[in-house]
């Protein structure tokens, strides 16, 4: 693959120092303009503020990127028909020429190519809801569960089946861990109502999952720290509650399948909780972020 490393993620790998990758996704898809750039270049600061050189991915002409410009996060913010890509659309738009946002499927498999060990994004997808019926299930799954990196995110997005998604985690053999809680986040929730078998205190202790992968050489999965969001900052349970049911009953009354199930109901609960969803979303990427900085510096420093 010709995989187009940034000098400074490239210096920063080559000397083992703490690089954290993130998505891009959110600046062209999930954010509306000005803002997403403000939050990409937010982002970004908040990894070096943690001591580790962020590396946000995308692809741009047709070529994988690990490591944004100011420059070029200004065209994933700012430029029409960014497409967004999943890991199965990377071979398409690298022999097209397009350009598009990575998803998490797409960040992990680059981000891995290119030596970086710690990702940090939102909320992972997962097994959808009726899936005994629609066989609808996030490509993200089994790409992390053949793929060794670390990814610290806020557990999977809340309009999902989260049992049958820690369940098929387990099948596919990704670890999973709380991190500083015993229960499964629930994306824009702190607690999603499940439990969880790990649970991981501080940066150290992360590390020391990842030496420990190392060492056994075993299957090349996943490590899923989940950090739930704050309680202050997350989204009312019943108001999130109530705006689901709403949003899975205009799904089903409108037809909407397939891929455009999730961003239809992720929009739905933007545009009735006036924004407040979109509001703990960030406030649980802002915090992964930081602790995704951390781990990498504890990793580093291994």
């Amino acid at each position: 693959m010709v995989l187009m490393v940034s000098e400074e993620v490239r210096e920063a790998v080559d000397a083992r120092r703490p690089v954290v990758a993130l998505e891009s996704t959110i600046i062209a898809h999930g954010l509306p303009r000005p803002r997403n750039l403000q939050v990409a270049l937010e982002l970004e600061e908040v990894v070096r503020r943690e001591g580790a050189v962020p590396a946000t991915i995308a692809v741009l002409d047709g070529r994988p990127r690990v490591g944004l410009d100011k420059e070029q996060l200004e065209r994933i913010a700012n430029e029409d028909g960014i497409r967004k890509l999943g890991h199965r659309d990377l071979p398409l738009a690298m022999a097209s020429g397009a350009s598009g946002a990575t998803t998490v499927s797409a960040t992990a498999l680059l981000a891995a190519f290119a030596g970086v060990r710690v990702f940090a994004t939102g909320g992972l997808g997962g097994v959808h809801r009726e899936w005994t019926v629609t066989q609808d299930e996030s490509a993200d799954l089994g790409l992390l569960a053949r793929t060794r990196i670390t990814v610290v995110c806020a557990g999977v997005k809340s309009i999902l089946d989260v049992p049958a998604t820690l369940q098929r985690l387990e099948t596919l053999g990704v670890a999973v861990a709380g991190y500083r809680t015993e229960r499964f986040p629930g994306f824009y929730l702190s607690d999603s109502g499940h439990p969880v078998d790990w649970t991981l205190r501080s940066p150290a202790e992360v590390a020391e999952v990842m030496r420990a992968q190392e060492a056994l050489d075993g299957p090349e999965s996943a490590l899923i720290v989940a950090n739930p969001v704050p309680e202050a900052e997350q989204l009312d349970p019943e108001l999130h509650a109530r705006v689901l049911t709403e949003a899975l009953h205009a799904c089903e009354e409108q037809g909407v399948t397939g891929q455009a199930v999730t961003p239809f109901l992720l929009d739905y609960l933007v545009r009735h909780t006036d924004g407040a969803s979109l509001s703990a979303n960030l406030a649980a990427v802002r915090g992964n972020v930081r602790i995704a900085g951390s781990i990498a510096a504890a990793w580093a420093g291994a």
